[in-house]
């Protein structure tokens, strides 16, 4: 039976935890208490914990009294060098021993009956994942929302591109709450001054050039993330960077990863469950909704909201975030039955709806929940979809002995990002009055690219465009091939794959491709909807996941590997299955200057000839995990 809330709570604020080099981390302790005499309960409860970045009081409060009510110990905690902890900060580096430190000096307290969960979005995923490669005694079970698995991969850098979010992140919820920046209010109003979009803009960033100066510590990291993509370097082996590369001695113990379609971590979520589910004896649980990054604030039931950018799913797609997560704890940190009955995959098909505009505005996707003993799901059966010299998109091979379609792709007029798995290409928005007079905490933030699913035409407030309006495929620069209108319903679940056999005429450029579900035009939606499902993108020295960069040869047709985030769509009949390819989408990457120079800080620029192959030798082609329609 689910735990009710039948306790009283009592907080110990501030208690200080002391890692093994002797820094100290600042913890929030919640217990249960007898409602009626408010003494904290005599017996040891499972505990809880909670490690963020950003301040453990406000809404991560309200965890610790939401659980602790329902019979835990809640332990959240400040990660080391923000808020309350001690020590410098370097982003993941310190996540994986502090995390088991303090999953074993929770364990040791008298009032935990020995067993620790861990709970955690976003950062707090991270951290998770983090400690569990040390493997902790009293780990016993991790929820594990919205997660990365291999950061050079994809999440921090992105087959050899930057992912820009992070350079956005260190400038805003970063920076402006590093511990020098909420003790020197100079600092702090520097960082309030700063509008990222206009650092992206006019980017790259120089060491000692931008407001990072002024929190050497978060520039350091920041550059090292930016100019080194390199496997072997020591910063994408770390356990707390790079989980994938520890797998084997990682913790064996009850887990759900969770995520979403048009989250940032989607293909990290699907692929930790895939690997660990494998490895592990322990019960792992894979859970995909159609949201986008994060979850709603407490008190609101709902895990995220009905809606994606400009999508509407409806009802269907909530999911109460607090109450699944205490049904897997009380199962296995209790002993309930809570979980007993739950799929091993769940997840959110789209696509199911008719396409009406909804009241907001929004156009309804719709969907619905399905279930399957795996990932990938049993039934899927790999299907290629070839470009081809018209411009379509078929599962017929090409026969062409020599097609080919040109572009030139400059890079100071990159494609512009239109949604999909965003998260943090945000900037605080600019204000005239002080941190004094509107505090940082409290000002609003601005979206850069928008989150989730969108149209993909320009906006007037979107980043880099030249006129509000335009559909993407509408530029030189952008090559659609589209399918004919479907006559037949084709539904997908899973994992993507895009190559495209490229050519430049430089010594180096980048490859991007995107999934675009094709509404056709309607009597609400005049133009149709173009609506994006997942992207992705390949750096030429980095082509076919290399290790090490190696040139480009001008001139010469390489392979572009790709992977689109994961998803779980229908495309109905009458839209069109269609494939993007071009050589940028930023600010979501970083835009390749096509010099051959540094991966990150060139300030030379080359407009690049690039060629994309659809012939019987070269096929370019995108790889779809079809579903049967009828169940």
């Amino acid at each position: 039976m689910r735990s009710e809330p039948e306790f009283g709570v009592q907080a110990e604020l501030n208690v200080r935890v002391e890692m093994r080099d002797g820094v100290e981390l600042a913890t929030d302790i919640y217990r249960p208490t007898d409602p009626e005499t408010g003494e904290t309960v005599p017996d040891p409860k499972p505990a809880l914990l909670d490690r963020t970045p950003y301040n453990k009081r406000g809404r991560m409060e309200r965890h610790g009294e939401w659980y602790a009510k329902r019979g835990y110990v809640v332990a959240v905690q400040d990660c080391r060098g923000r808020f309350e902890s001690e020590g410098e900060f370097y982003i993941f580096t310190n996540e994986p021993e502090d995390g088991y430190d303090t999953v074993e000096w929770l364990a040791e307290r008298p009032y935990c009956d020995g067993q620790v969960g861990t709970i955690g979005t976003s950062y707090g995923a991270w951290v998770q994942s983090a400690l569990a490669t040390q493997d902790p005694p009293h780990l016993e079970a991790m929820f594990v929302n919205q997660g990365a698995a291999n950061g050079r991969e994809a999440t921090f850098r992105h087959n050899g591109a930057f992912e820009l979010r992070w350079l956005c992140w260190a400038l805003t919820l970063g920076g402006g709450f590093a511990e020098r920046a909420l003790e020197d209010a100079d600092i702090q109003q520097a960082l309030a001054n700063v509008d990222v979009r206009e650092v992206i803009e006019d980017g790259p960033v120089r060491p000692g050039q931008s407001p990072l100066k002024h929190i050497p510590d978060y520039e350091s990291w920041a550059f090292d993330i930016m100019t080194s993509g390199s496997a072997e370097d020591d910063l994408w082996q770390s356990p707390g960077i790079n989980f994938e590369a520890h797998y084997d001695e990682s913790a064996d113990v009850p887990t759900v990863y969770a995520g979403a379609w048009y989250d940032s971590y989607t293909k990290a979520t699907c692929d930790n469950f895939e690997a660990l589910a494998e490895r592990k004896d322990s019960d792992h649980f894979l859970l995909m909704g159609p949201w986008t990054h994060g979850w709603n604030s407490y008190p609101l039931p709902s895990w995220n909201k009905s809606y994606s950018g400009e999508l509407a799913f409806g009802d269907a797609a909530l999911m109460d975030y607090q109450r699944t997560r205490l049904d897997f704890f009380d199962h296995y940190l209790k002993d309930a039955g809570t979980w007993s009955d739950r799929p091993t995959v769940e997840f959110f098909q789209m696509g199911e709806g008719d396409g009406h505009r909804s009241r907001e505005g929004r156009l309804f996707h719709g969907g619905s929940w399905r279930s399957a003993p795996e990932w990938p799901l049993p039934e899927t059966e790999f299907t290629a979809f070839y470009a081809h010299g018209d411009g379509t998109l078929r599962r017929e091979t090409p026969s062409a002995a020599d097609a080919k379609t040109s572009y030139e792709f400059d890079p100071h007029n990159p494609v512009p990002t239109l949604g999909g798995n965003c998260s943090s290409y945000i900037t605080y928005e600019p204000r005239e009055e002080t941190i004094l007079e509107y505090p940082l905490s409290e000002r609003t933030l601005v979206d850069m690219t928008g989150r989730g699913g969108y149209d993909q035409r320009t906006r007037a407030d979107t980043l880099g465009a030249e006129r509000a309006g335009r559909p993407l495929e509408a530029r030189d620069d952008v090559l659609v091939f589209r399918t004919p209108p479907l006559e037949e319903p084709v539904r997908i679940a899973g994992p993507i794959s895009v190559t495209v056999y490229g050519e430049t005429d430089a010594p180096d450029t980048d490859f991007t491709a995107k999934l675009v579900d094709e509404y056709p035009p309607s009597e609400e939606f005049e133009d149709g909807f173009a609506l994006n499902l997942a992207d992705s993108i390949c750096r030429g020295r980095y082509r076919g996941y290399r290790e090490a960069p190696d040139p480009v040869e001008p001139g010469a047709v390489h392979e572009y590997d790709m992977e689109p985030y994961p998803t779980a769509n229908v495309f109905k009949p009458g839209h069109r299955i269609r494939l993007d390819i071009s050589s940028s989408n930023f600010p979501r990457y970083d835009v390749n200057h096509n010099t051959g120079g540094p991966l990150y800080g060139d300030r030379e620029y080359n407009v690049a000839t690039n060629t994309v192959h659809h012939s019987e030798t070269y096929p370019t082609h995108i790889e779809l995990p079809l579903q049967p329609v009828a169940e």
